[in-house]
């Protein structure tokens, strides 16, 4: 509980955090609205607006949001790193394991609780915007596009502070998270035979196919769970790799 206090305090008297929860804030609403506006505006005649599903609504959430909480969660360690600060944390708690999964559970938590209810808000705001006629904007068989987001920042997190923790650099770590789902999974899985066949192995395009309620295209190997299973198991081997390096090279 100790670690706990000391990593809440860090969190929370820092500016870089909140300004962080207000892009997201921002982006999930603003998103939903803009995204509700524009089936208004291209709705036709007499047929209703065009489909508008919860996961749409909660795009800005899940594109930007996860991505802006994952590159805090990574300067939550490298900036510790950069000004050494890191080294006092070891020498008041000798068990370097207890610091970071200490921080990554309490930054993942707030994640999770931030996104999942900005999930609502957006997907409530979009609502109130387009009416009860908007076709596809229901819970009722989209649940799974509402719970998946706290869930994909809560594996985010603990893969972005893996990271930091692996490269302590605050570039490295930021270009590795926004590249690699953003540019290196699309580009591996545009060539062609050689895509298709990756595709399926790509932890990214996991976690996407476990947030989208319709079927994803692809060969894929196991269900939209067996998905989320690769996924968390991606996360996990990066994060007890992390675990493993704190523990054997000096702070």
């Amino acid at each position: 509980m100790g670690v706990l206090a000391a990593e809440r305090i860090k969190l929370t008297s820092t500016r870089s955090p909140w300004w962080c929860s207000a892009v997201v804030i921002a982006l999930g609403i603003g998103l939903a609205v803009l995204m509700a506006l524009i089936t208004n505006i291209d709705a036709e005649p007499g047929q209703g607006p065009p489909p508008l599903t919860p996961g749409l609504a909660a795009s800005g959430v899940t594109g930007f949001g996860v991505m802006v909480l994952m590159i805090m969660a990574a300067l939550t360690v490298t900036s510790e790193y950069r000004f050494g600060v890191i080294r006092a944390s070891f020498l008041a708690v000798p068990n370097r394991s207890k610091v970071i999964v200490s921080k990554a559970g309490l930054v993942g938590v707030y994640a999770a609780l931030l996104t999942g209810v900005l999930a609502l808000a957006a997907f409530v705001v979009a609502k109130l915007i387009v009416g009860d006629e908007a076709p596809g904007l229901v819970l009722e068989g989209n649940w799974r596009e509402i719970y998946s987001i706290p869930i994909y920042a809560l594996l985010g997190v603990m893969l972005a502070i893996g990271i930091g923790v692996l490269v302590r650099q605050s570039a490295a770590a930021i270009s590795l998270i926004v590249l690699w789902p953003l540019l290196i999974e699309g580009l591996l899985g545009a060539f062609g035979s050689f895509g298709r066949a990756v595709t399926p192995f790509l932890p990214f395009a996991n976690m996407n196919r476990f947030m989208t309620v319709d079927d994803v295209s692809g060969n894929w190997h196991w269900g939209v769970w067996g998905s989320l299973i690769y996924f968390a198991a991606f996360v996990a081997i990066v994060f007890a790799g992390a675990l493993v390096v704190v523990n054997r090279r000096d702070a």
